[in-house]
């Protein structure tokens, strides 16, 4: 048997890294949907052997990903803003052995998109819908360029009504 060159065992090794995530996230994702109480683990903390770095998978609360073990790791506000981030979704994060933080959605939960009102107190923006304020980033503030008053369509989970963050879909 020939040897097997190093960059094809590299490959191997990073596609066997992203099916158990994806598998994981589709597990976590039907457990959601069905709410029948299966076994089946939350997302996990994963070592990797490979040039990929530490692989950590957790869900976004809204602000930060929460890992398995409750560790909090800091999602920039721009990435969440940009991809448009909603409470419960599950991320993977690539910590590089020269210690980058990559981010990756992996597992959205369901969602929808409502309208609502911008409002702010206590150096916070909220978007009022229906009587029940959600929080938002202050990056989709600035990024949408928002003032008090406007309207907004905003994106939150469809199957959590404790959710308290959403993201910002677009300035109307």
């Amino acid at each position: 048997m020939s040897e097997i060159p190093e960059k094809q065992i590299k490959r191997l090794r990073g596609l066997l890294s992203d099916a158990e995530t994806s598998l994981s996230a589709a597990k976590e994702l039907l457990v959601s949907i069905l709410g029948d109480g299966e076994t089946i683990s939350a997302p996990r903390e994963t070592v990797v052997s490979s040039p990929e770095g530490k692989i950590i998978e957790g869900i976004f609360d809204g602000q930060i990903m929460i890992g398995p073990d409750g560790k909090n790791y800091p999602v920039p506000a721009n990435y969440a803003s940009k991809s448009k981030l909603v409470e419960g979704d599950i991320m993977k994060l690539t910590i590089t052995e020269d210690g980058k933080f990559l981010y990756k959605q992996i597992g959205p939960v369901e969602r929808k998109t409502v309208i609502g009102t911008l409002t702010r107190h206590d150096d916070k923006y909220y978007v009022e819908v229906a009587g029940k304020e959600y929080q938002i980033l202050y990056a989709s503030v600035t990024y949408f360029h928002l003032k008090e008053g406007s309207q907004v369509s905003i994106i939150i989970p469809v199957n959590n009504d404790d959710a308290t963050w959403a993201a910002v879909e677009a300035a109307l």
